[in-house]
């Protein structure tokens, strides 16, 4: 079991470094109940109550409606990088702590709060946009290599959520294909995982095309 230790939503802010020309990776932690629902589209919208969503075309929908990242990969981070870095700052809706979120396994299932559903559905993929936000040199590469991307989650059941509840993991796939697996696997590191996504279930529709391209399918 986990608990949320921070729930996180940005409002967009001018950028010199994102396409749109604004982005709202950087989220604050909110006091009080959060709404999650499950978005309709496939792109652009959040789960969250109030989390914009600047990038349409590759961020938010159904398959991306939740971010989480892990607190103690965060403080790993911050060590290497000689920086704090504050809850929401990789751009996460949900701060974690006491689970392995890079390491969850593509289909799993968490309860928060009272009725709050989520699935484990996809990887991140770091971008142009998460390189100028962290103004750090070769960002890109730096987090490509160490792939602990953290892990998107599908709405199931919508529900309300607040720093401190519980996060139980309810259901794991014995497939045991992590969203870090995923992650090396789009990024040519593990070329075996590539079949399996396939046929994945629960995986990202986008990530199971990217396979298939990959493996001229």
């Amino acid at each position: 079991m986990g608990t949320l230790i921070s729930v996180n939503v940005g409002r967009p802010e001018p950028t010199e470094y994102s396409d749109p020309g604004v982005t709202a990776i950087g989220k604050k932690p909110v006091d009080g109940p959060v709404e999650v629902t499950a978005p309709t589209e496939r792109k652009g919208v959040s789960g969250l109550a109030g989390d914009a969503i600047c990038d349409v075309r590759h961020h938010g929908g159904v398959d991306q409606a939740v971010y989480a990242y892990a607190r103690e990969e965060l403080d790993v981070w911050a060590e290497e990088l000689g920086r704090a870095l504050p809850d929401g700052v990789f751009g996460e809706n949900l701060t974690t702590t006491g689970l392995a979120v890079s390491d969850a396994v593509i289909g799993e299932r968490w309860r928060i709060g009272e009725t709050l559903l989520l699935e484990v559905s996809a990887t991140r993929i770091p971008c142009r946009t998460f390189a100028g936000w962290m103004e750090q040199e070769r960002w890109v590469r730096t987090f490509t290599d160490r792939a602990r991307p953290g892990a998107y989650l599908r709405v199931l059941t919508p529900g309300v959520i607040r720093s401190g509840d519980a996060i139980t993991v309810v259901h794991t796939p014995e497939h045991g294909v992590s969203s870090a697996d995923v992650f090396r696997a789009l990024h040519s590191r593990a070329p075996e995982v590539l079949p399996l996504m396939l046929d994945l279930p629960g995986l990202a529709e986008g990530h199971r095309e990217s396979a298939a391209k990959r493996l001229g399918v």
